[in-house]
């Protein structure tokens, strides 16, 4: 099978440099002082006893193609915050996953929640375009960026008002992780297979620092996952498409906090 993150990095490494000739950094960072306060994923996740769920809007992915081809932000993003979500994702790759950093400037109006920005971060000039675009927390992903390279983002995103979500899938990956650090992430999901199994959550849990917020993300297709990874330890959970393969997304985001929220019988 065919490596696809490297796929993807190569295309990103052509689509930021496209990004910075179209609109110089200088125009962008002219806007941060003018910019109203963040808000806290870190917080809204720990507001959430029962495990916090970021819900993911997304339209397709690498490895099962389109989910929800015609999905609207106007219509997702609202139904999300109404079904109790802790905080919104929004995947901004437009080739591999259907989105567009344009889809955080159309939610931000529509919902009080932290918004993620969720995308294959590789360049500081994506963490003040996901800041000016309303974003309030970045991905940075310990399997497309060396240990420095984690380091360095990190400390720009909190310079420029963004939490930091780290995601690793593997113990070796945890030597990215700094004190700029707000959420720490375990993908279920291997990124050069796109094979998934949420005992690597399980796995990883004892050697997660304990200073930052873990989260579980992939592969959480029934609340009972979920369920077994709340008493595990982990605080919340980052789920797409089990809500996105639905008719109605926020329905489908109820009725797993419903029945994550029961207690086990």
């Amino acid at each position: 099978m065919s490596d696809i993150l490297k796929q993807i990095i190569l295309h990103k490494r052509e689509e930021v440099e496209a990004a910075k000739a179209k609109r110089p950094l200088s125009d962008i960072m002219a806007l941060l002082p003018d910019l109203p306060p963040t808000r806290s994923l870190k917080a809204s996740l720990l507001n959430h006893p029962e495990g916090g769920i970021i819900s993911e809007f997304k339209r397709r992915s690498p490895s099962k193609g389109w989910i929800k081809q015609d999905a609207r932000v106007e219509d997702v993003i609202p139904a999300y915050e109404k079904a109790g979500a802790a905080a919104l994702s929004i995947l901004t790759d437009q080739k591999f996953f259907g989105g567009d950093l344009n889809d955080i400037l159309v939610a931000r109006p529509l919902s009080s929640l932290p918004i993620l920005r969720k995308d294959f971060v590789i360049d500081a000039y994506q963490l003040f375009e996901a800041r000016a675009a309303g974003a309030d927390a970045c991905l940075l992903i310990a399997s497309v960026l060396d240990a420095a390279a984690c380091h360095h983002l990190a400390a720009v995103a909190h310079d420029v008002g963004l939490e930091v979500l780290l995601e690793i899938h593997e113990e070796k990956e945890l030597e990215a992780y700094s004190p700029y650090v707000d959420i720490i992430g375990v993908n279920n999901r291997n990124l050069h297979l796109f094979q998934t199994d949420p005992g690597q959550s399980v796995k990883l849990f004892p050697l997660l620092p304990k200073e930052a917020v873990p989260i579980s993300e992939s592969g959480l297709l029934k609340p009972s996952i979920a369920a077994h990874l709340s008493s595990v330890g982990y605080k919340g959970f980052l789920i797409g498409e089990a809500f996105m393969k639905e008719a109605q997304p926020g329905e489908a985001l109820a009725l797993y906090r419903q029945e994550l929220q029961q207690p086990e019988r």
